[in-house]
């Protein structure tokens, strides 16, 4: 799968607002720490204010040991993981799975049906038909894409979380839940973070889901730098305790016979994406800003639009290679979103910065 150069770029930057007198940025944020690491098939970088340095990097490793858990649960790459495990006994009945993929996989198929089908974690064997016909050089035939799509389907799952079962009753079925476990794992991590009295951190998997706690001390929130669909920038945004993610239909593709067909597919028609668009939605937690953000995409600017406008928590904007954008009402209140480049006055912060790039993210005194 090929990917298009720059096509979301997620720069964290520091926010507009300045320290007011009593806010001490020494007194309210006297260390910040920052690590990343590979996990979940991206980097996932963790910056975290804390009152002591061996806290925050005891803290930072419990983080990442906690996603390493969850990866090994997830992932559909890793032939003895529950995922995978699952998606073999598909049609043989409830299989027993670890408690958190139980939780997410209840949730995903939740939000199947909040987004009106345009994200569905039943689509694994859809992914497996596209990635064969990548292989193959060629497109499926009308046959096997039948196939693939009668496996598709929330009503094909059964969960079971008292028990911590879960039923895939087609055989041929398989959960993929790519677009959806890092965000819910930033939820999970965001979760310990206030447990152990952390309030101000920035954790961000890669190019595609952030989560904020807090703000930056003396700043209004944690800038974020969103790449439009051609490589450029559209504009800046603000995270104060909100999650977001990105979504681009040709961030990764398969050329197919001089055609380039997307890494995001519609569960709905089987057909991979080949307009290159990119998506982001604002909500308070990162699973549904993911499952959003997937949907926004999928269902375009009228549908799309219109769904996250009907929800209460979620805002979202949606930029085609073109340069027109579509977003919703509270899109620019919620997120202070600019298109303007920030400039020179992000880098002359005099607090704290976070530089985030799809390699890295460094929280700096």
């Amino acid at each position: 799968m090929r990917r298009l150069a720059a096509a979301i770029a997620l720069v964290a930057l520091s926010g507009c607002a300045r320290p007011s007198p009593h806010e001490e940025p020494e007194q309210l944020c006297p260390v910040t720490v920052s690590d990343g690491r590979y996990l979940m098939g991206t980097v996932l970088e963790i910056s975290l204010c804390v009152s002591e340095r061996e806290r925050g990097e005891a803290q930072l490793s419990e983080l990442f040991a906690e996603v390493a858990r969850l990866e090994r649960m997830f992932s559909r790459h890793d032939e003895t993981s529950d995922l995978s495990r699952l998606n073999r006994a598909a049609g043989s009945g409830p299989i027993p799975v670890a408690a958190p993929l139980a939780d997410l996989t209840e949730l995903s198929i939740g939000y199947t049906a909040l987004t009106r089908g345009a994200f569905d974690v039943t689509i694994g064997p859809l992914v497996a038909l596209w990635l064969e016909a990548e292989r193959a050089g060629k497109l499926p035939s009308a046959e096997a894409l039948a196939t693939a799509r009668s496996r598709v389907g929330a009503a094909g799952v059964g969960v079971d979380r008292s028990a911590s079962t879960v039923e895939l009753r087609h055989s041929g079925a398989m959960l993929d839940l790519g677009g959806i476990a890092k965000g819910w794992t930033l939820d999970r991590l965001a979760e310990k973070l206030r447990d152990a009295g952390i309030s101000r951190a920035l954790l961000a998997f890669g190019q595609s889901s952030i989560c904020a706690l807090g703000k930056p001390v003396g700043w209004d929130g944690w800038g974020i730098l969103l790449g439009d669909a051609s490589g450029g920038f559209a504009g800046t945004a603000q995270l104060d305790d909100r999650s977001i993610s990105v979504s681009g239909s040709l961030g990764q593709y398969a050329e197919i016979a001089g055609r380039r067909y997307g890494h995001v597919i519609d569960p709905r028609t089987g057909e991979p994406l080949t307009r290159a668009r990119v998506a982001a939605a604002l909500a308070a937690d990162g699973a549904r800003a993911e499952a959003l953000s997937k949907a926004l995409l999928i269902l375009g600017e009228s549908d799309g639009i219109e769904l996250l406008e009907s929800l209460p928590d979620a805002e979202g904007i949606l930029i085609d290679e073109s340069g027109a954008s579509w977003q919703t009402s509270g899109w620019t209140r919620e997120t202070r979103f600019s298109p303007d480049w920030p400039g020179a006055a992000a880098s002359a912060s005099p607090t704290s910065r976070a530089d985030l790039s799809a390699a890295r993210v460094r929280a700096r005194r």
